[in-house]
């Protein structure tokens, strides 16, 4: 799976960086950039809860 950011949505709120930092982080101009290229089957939860913890929902999931 890969993950998408709509950087344009993105508010800089940081759920998902402070779920998984290894994974998402909001850069300077407070937007979201995904550090990965493809998910990990491991890692699939805690990512689909980091995207559903969006309060924008500026985060979505999609086959490769």
């Amino acid at each position: 799976m890969r993950i998408s950011a709509d950087r344009d949505r993105c508010e800089g709120h940081g759920m998902c960086e402070a779920l998984l930092p290894n994974v998402f982080r909001v850069d300077e101009t407070g937007t979201v950039r995904v550090l990965v290229d493809e998910v990990a089957e491991t890692d699939l939860a805690d990512v689909r809860l980091a995207v559903d913890s969006c309060p924008v929902e500026a985060l979505g999931l999609a086959p490769d």
